[in-house]
């Protein structure tokens, strides 16, 4: 076991204690144990459908519903405690080293790695710490990667400062920080999905999320994953400005766009008794129809890179497909029937596409500690 460090009470704004902060070894007056190291972990999300109506103001106005299972890709973070105010930044995926001092301010957001600076401000720790970040897929991949980054964040700062977080707060605490304090485009299917992990049919209200894990056969879970097929189109993409021009469209009551998430809606149910009810075939056809409707909310979501893909794969044998996330670039997921499989690879493959190897992953955000010897906890 990884020796724990002495800690002290942390005091919420309002006078309230909720939890701990630790002193490291540093700070200690006599010995010298190794260093502690805080970590997280959180999986990336495939959405089927749904996405869009988890957006305000349609939830708090009509109810979104979405439908999603998270993936063997994971955003990382470490933290390593100083025993000084700084707090550094190593961003692994882009060899990019930061470095800012947390104690007595707050961080100014300039568009530099500002969910770090977003989630330092929010907990105000009293000492500095060292980060380590790593993605297994970019920002506008379309597997929710930043939400997925901010969990793991958040998730850190509860194991490093002992707080007493249920899991749909730390969701909520993520959609707060993104969408609330850094005036991020998007909805809240992300946040939920990464902390919870698994198979959910996840349900927005007006101020209230559920999430509703599906009870799914095994034998179905995996006869799914064999018949998936995960795409990337060759580039990412910005997807806030895709969501804000949706949201705008939605607020103006456009017919279409209003239909169409509607749709999107009666169609996330459908999918949902499919898998329940081990109908995949049907589940196939019916993520093609979900792909036309999301269609119609912008007429950036797909693009000519995009349907050249997806016609490929149609005409391979795929039954249907989607593009990840909010759209432009990232992803296709394709539902393509077990003896059609490889030739559909192979055609997308030839297309320029890049068919990445994935499998379906129940739990969601994980956190532990260990030395930095190597030696784990918990």
């Amino acid at each position: 076991m990884a020796s724990r460090t002495k800690s002290k009470p942390v005091v919420a704004p309002s006078g309230r204690r909720i939890g701990l902060t630790p002193v490291t070894p540093q700070h200690r007056k006599t010995g010298s144990p190794p260093a502690v190291l805080y970590r997280a972990r959180a999986p990336l999300r495939i959405s089927f459908c749904g996405g869009g109506t988890d957006v305000d103001p349609y939830p708090a106005e009509r109810g979104g519903v979405v439908l999603s299972t998270t993936i063997d890709k994971f955003a990382w973070a470490t933290l390593r405690p100083r025993p000084d105010s700084r707090m550094t930044i190593h961003s692994l995926d882009y060899n990019v080293v930061a470095n800012y001092r947390v104690k007595g301010r707050k961080l100014a957001y300039d568009g530099e790695l500002d969910i770090v600076k977003a989630v330092a401000n929010h907990f105000k720790p009293k000492s500095g710490f060292d980060l380590f970040l790593h993605s297994d897929a970019p920002p506008g991949s379309g597997l929710g990667s930043s939400s997925t980054m901010t969990v793991a964040l958040v998730g850190l700062m509860r194991e490093w400062l002992r707080l007493p977080l249920t899991d749909y707060e730390i969701a909520e605490l993520t959609y707060q920080i993104e969408r609330i304090e850094l005036k991020l485009a998007g909805g809240r299917q992300d946040q939920y999905a990464a902390t919870f992990g698994g198979f959910n049919f996840i349900e927005f209200h007006d101020g209230v999320t559920v999430v509703n894990p599906l009870r799914i056969k095994p034998a179905t879970i995996r006869e799914l994953e064999y018949n998936l097929l995960l795409c990337f189109t060759g580039r990412t993409r910005e997807s806030a400005g895709i969501v804000a021009e949706q949201t705008k469209a939605y607020m103006q009551k456009r017919k279409g766009v209003v239909q169409a998430l509607d749709r999107m809606k009666s169609l996330t149910l459908e999918m949902k008794s499919c898998l329940l009810r081990d109908r995949l075939a049907d589940f196939g056809s019916l993520l093609h129809t979900a792909w036309q409707e999301k269609t119609r909310l912008s007429d950036r979501i797909s693009t000519e890179r995009i349907d050249e893909l997806y016609a490929v794969a149609r005409k391979a044998g795929a039954l249907g497909g989607k593009i990840l996330g909010a759209g432009g670039g990232g992803y296709l997921l394709i539902y393509v029937p077990f003896n059609a499989r490889h030739l559909v690879a192979e055609k997308l493959e030839a297309g320029g596409g890049q068919v990445v190897p994935f499998s379906f992953r129940e739990d969601g955000l994980v956190t532990w500690t260990a030395e930095a010897g190597g030696k784990a906890s918990r």
